[in-house]
């Protein structure tokens, strides 16, 4: 796998290149679809993991999910070689995943191996095992292409993402920098949990070790100020476990933020508390908790030495660089949140090509919105029917929940509530006693009553479902005189009865506004 040579554009940290974002949607040309179902498989030195994308080949859902821990690295600091119960069962699992991937159809899988297999005596008979029992050939990477692949995975999700990207596995740890849809200097090292466990010496020795490696890894990447996107199993374990200390509503970890108090907060938390408890309250497997203690010992040094400005977890990492990897640049350039919504649509509405016309039509009421309120406004138009199927009693609270859990892109946890809380009130003048209200907290007043305009405004507005609705009708917001003005054509009229009326009236009053409604002849 080589570096793509050609420079992808500078994107706004949103991942808004607005490159037409109604215009032709690009899973549907024949390169994009190409990608549609794409198998990968990544040999760690901790787990196995075979995932299938399929979907909107820019935003692409998880088709098939599975990890096996085979902890192929285990004692390789005494050894030198892979573990033995570790490769039988990475033998085991890569000849499953051979067969799934047969039985779905996928063309190929591609199939990387990082830490343990490159470092090991026997890696590479491992590898040629594979072959011969499965026809799978496995690419094994250095650490520096480890590095590339994860901060790949990180630009799938955010476009226009900048700072640095640590990527801890079993056996080793990786950073990588990116800016301007471009990842730079990139290291390697051995501060994985499986080799600080095998470590002699204890903590002292442990603490010692990991300073001495992160001041070299600093010396040659240079200050790193900006955020810190943190890939992996270990770091994902973690953040959970800071989400049962805060008591965090939302367990989405994807995009999920801590600082460097909350940090050192999670490091007091981990070492005070009965670990077990912690671990089945957060979810997270014994062979992960394992290596908890010694990953937050890496992530307390890495903080105190980089001193980001936040962190950033992401669900992304060297599985879906393998698959940005095979993106051609018009598919990269585009924004992950506005493709995987228009695919929704396309796939799930009633009337695909709709949510154009919605967003067209209710677009004067955001004629002074920022672009980054745009475009959740864009995704939420392309939304607003892809639920109809749910039981009219709960599709209000299904839109919330498919909103605020959805494998999104480029969506910042409180970006997933206001488009939560807009598509609860496309379906729902109200939001009181619903079970999700812990989460409505997680925004402020002003965003949520924000949330309920929109809402409301595509409420209204699908009460006019034709292809010309903007055209025979329109909306006009005046803001100074606190009145909105609604423009029916006489071949409208017979759509606005007496629900939207109510309606209309219903977003009227909650921009504080007086309706007024105008007929105009052709």
């Amino acid at each position: 796998m080589t570096e793509p040579s050609t420079p992808a554009p500078a994107v706004p940290e949103t991942g808004v290149a607005d490159l037409g974002l109604f215009g032709k949607p690009l899973f549907e040309d024949p390169g994009a679809r190409a990608l549609r179902r794409v198998g990968v498989v990544d040999v760690g030195s901790n787990s196995v993991r075979m995932v299938v994308f399929d979907g909107a080949a820019r935003s692409p859902a998880y088709f098939y999910n599975e990890k096996i821990m085979c902890a192929l690295g285990s004692g390789m600091a005494e050894t030198g070689h892979l573990s033995p119960e570790g490769r039988v069962r990475a033998l085991s699992a890569m000849r499953r995943f051979k067969k799934l991937a047969d039985g779905m159809g996928l063309s190929e899988l591609t199939v990387v191996a990082t830490a343990a297999v490159r470092d090991a005596s026997d890696g590479r008979a491992f590898c040629d095992e594979v072959r011969t029992q499965t026809g799978l050939r496995i690419w094994v990477i250095d650490g520096e292409e480890e590095a590339r692949l994860s901060a790949q995975g990180v630009l799938l999700g955010w476009p226009g993402a900048y700072g640095l990207v640590c990527d801890i596995g079993g056996s080793s740890m990786e950073l990588a920098e990116i800016s301007g849809g471009r990842v730079g200097r990139r290291v390697t090292s051995n501060l994985g949990p499986l080799k600080l466990r095998d470590l002699s010496g204890g903590a002292k020795a442990r603490e010692a070790h990991i300073k001495e490696v992160m001041n070299n890894l600093a010396d040659k990447m240079g200050k790193q100020r900006d955020r810190l996107f943190l890939v992996g199993g270990s770091w994902r374990a973690i953040a959970r476990i800071d989400m049962i200390r805060r008591g965090y509503p939302l367990h989405v970890l994807h995009e999920y933020r801590m600082t460097r108090a909350s940090v050192r907060e999670t490091i007091d938390f981990i070492k005070k508390s009965d670990m077990e408890k912690v671990r089945l309250q957060a979810g997270v497997s014994s062979a992960r908790a394992a290596l908890v203690p010694y990953a937050i010992e890496v992530l307390g040094r890495l903080v105190k030495t980089f001193k980001p400005k936040d962190i950033a977890i992401s669900s992304y990492g060297i599985r879906e660089g393998m698959l940005y990897e095979q993106m051609p640049q018009r598919l990269r350039d585009r924004d992950p949140l506005i493709e995987a919504c228009r695919f929704a649509e396309a796939k799930d509405a009633r009337l695909p090509g709709f949510g154009r016309t919605l967003y067209n039509f209710i677009l004067p009421i955001y004629k002074t919105a920022p672009p980054t309120r745009k475009r959740l406004i864009k995704a939420a138009c392309l939304l607003h029917d892809v639920s109809w199927r749910a039981h009219p009693d709960y599709r209000a609270e299904v839109c919330f929940d498919n909103a605020t859990r959805a494998n999104l892109g480029g969506l910042k946890h409180s970006e997933r509530i206001f488009m939560g809380l807009a598509l609860m009130h496309r379906y729902s003048n109200k939001r009181e006693n619903s079970r999700f209200s812990d989460l409505f907290e997680m925004v402020d007043e002003q965003t949520r009553a924000e949330a309920e305009i929109l809402g409301k405004a595509m409420r209204f507005a699908a009460m006019l479902w034709i292809d010309k609705v903007a055209e025979l009708s329109e909306m006009r917001w005046f803001p100074k005189k606190k009145e909105l003005h609604l423009r029916l054509s006489e071949e409208m009229k017979p759509l606005y009865g007496e629900v939207a009326e109510a309606r209309f009236n219903s977003l009227a009053a909650s921009l504080g506004a007086q309706a007024v409604v105008k007929t105009a002849r052709r």
